[in-house]
């Protein structure tokens, strides 16, 4: 069997996921300690929610979400600006041969959960939720 996840075409594997972890973990440190000397991205609270990277690992995915959802589009402005110092930082505190490159994404997984939230509490959606209950019983 082949090495690795490209066979079948499923989820990160395990290394995507632990580096994925590791510059998650480290972008929230910069962020949070104000190691970019921007003054505008420093009075910003900023949670990194997941960072996604490619196959070859050479692309980090970074989701990212501002303190009250405030200033999401100046959030990602000021980050993308700072990409170049930002993977330099990160490929020297996470011990990277080669640092990925950086896209930052906005984190929607507290908006996709409140929409869950909304459809599952509607009438018709409770009812089916309930009969269905019944049924397995």
């Amino acid at each position: 069997m082949a090495k690795g996840n490209s066979s079948f075409g499923s989820g990160p594997g395990m290394r995507q996921l632990r580096v994925g972890e590791q510059i998650r973990r480290t972008m929230s440190e910069i962020l949070m300690r104000g190691d970019i000397h921007d003054p505008d991205l420093n009075r910003m609270s900023i949670t990194v929610g997941e960072v996604r990277l490619s196959a070859d690992l050479r692309v980090a995915t970074v989701f990212v979400l501002p303190l009250g959802g405030d200033q999401k589009d100046e959030a990602i402005k000021l980050l993308a600006r700072h990409h170049g110092e930002l993977r330099r930082m990160i490929g020297r505190k996470c011990g990277l041969k080669h640092a990925p490159e950086l896209r930052f994404r906005l984190d929607d997984t507290f908006d996709r959960m409140d929409e869950t939230r909304r459809l599952l509490s509607q009438d018709q959606v409770r009812r089916d939720i309930d009969k269905d209950d019944g049924e397995e019983e």
